[in-house]
C-alpha cells in the first residue's frame, strides 16, 4: 500500500473487511441532497471501484436517482464494526456508460433484472401484491434470458474528491487519515485530531 494512493488504501481495508465481515463488507451508507439541502441517507453495495471511482447501480427515477440529477454532490461511508474502521468518501457523480451498465445488469440473476421491471422505486406501494403481480407480468413479457436493461435502470460513478480513513483506538483517540484531491491530479495526505 502506498502512503499517498487512497485507492491503494482503500482496496487493502476492503481485502481485510471481504476476509472477516459477516456479512455484505460493501455495504455503503451513501448520502444525496434533495430539495432545500436536505440529505437523505441509505445503505446500498458498492459494485465495482476502480482508478476512476466507486460504482453503484440503481433506479434513476428513485429518490436518490432524482436528487443525484439535481444535486451530484454525494458521500459514501463504510464501515466496519469488527475490523473497527470506516472510510469516508466525498466527491461528485456521474452516469456510468450505457455499456458498462448493459454489462453488469446481464450478470444479475434473472429475478433481480425482472424485478428492476417491477419496481416503481421509492414510489407508493398500495401491498406487497402489487409488486408480486408486476413481478408476474414482466415474468411474462420476458420468459426467457434476455431481459434488455430498462431504461430507468443504470449506475452512477462517485468521483472521489475526499477520503477519511478512520480507525478505532484506545480511550477515544481515533486514527484519522485524510486524502484531499489537488487540482491537476494527485492527493495530498493529512491527519485529524479524533
Amino acid at each position: 500500500m502506498t502512503d499517498t494512493d487512497p485507492f491503494a488504501w482503500f482496496q487493502s481495508w476492503m481485502t481485510e473487511a471481504e476476509a472477516s465481515e459477516p456479512s455484505d463488507p460493501n455495504a455503503m451508507t451513501v448520502v444525496t441532497v434533495g430539495l432545500g439541502g436536505k440529505p437523505s441517507a441509505r445503505t446500498i453495495l458498492l459494485k465495482g471501484v476502480d482508478p476512476r471511482g466507486f460504482v453503484f447501480y440503481t433506479n434513476t427515477h428513485s429518490r436518490k436517482g432524482h436528487e443525484l440529477s439535481s444535486n451530484p454532490l454525494i458521500s459514501l461511508l463504510f464501515y466496519w464494526k469488527s475490523l473497527g474502521r470506516q472510510i469516508r468518501i466525498e466527491g461528485t457523480v456521474e452516469s456510468v456508460p450505457g455499456a458498462e451498465a448493459d454489462a453488469y445488469y446481464a450478470s444479475r440473476a434473472r429475478i433481480s433484472r425482472l424485478g428492476a421491471w417491477a419496481s416503481d422505486q421509492s414510489r407508493p406501494l398500495s401491498d406487497r401484491a402489487e409488486l408480486e403481480r408486476r413481478l408476474g407480468h414482466f415474468e411474462k413479457q420476458f420468459p426467457g434470458e434476455d431481459i434488455p436493461r430498462p431504461p430507468h435502470w443504470s449506475g452512477y460513478r462517485v468521483l472521489p474528491e475526499r477520503f477519511e480513513f478512520w480507525r478505532d483506538m484506545p480511550f477515544r483517540l481515533h486514527d484519522r487519515t485524510i486524502f484531499e484531491r489537488v487540482p491537476g491530479g494527485g492527493w495530498t495526505r493529512g491527519k485529524l485530531f479524533p
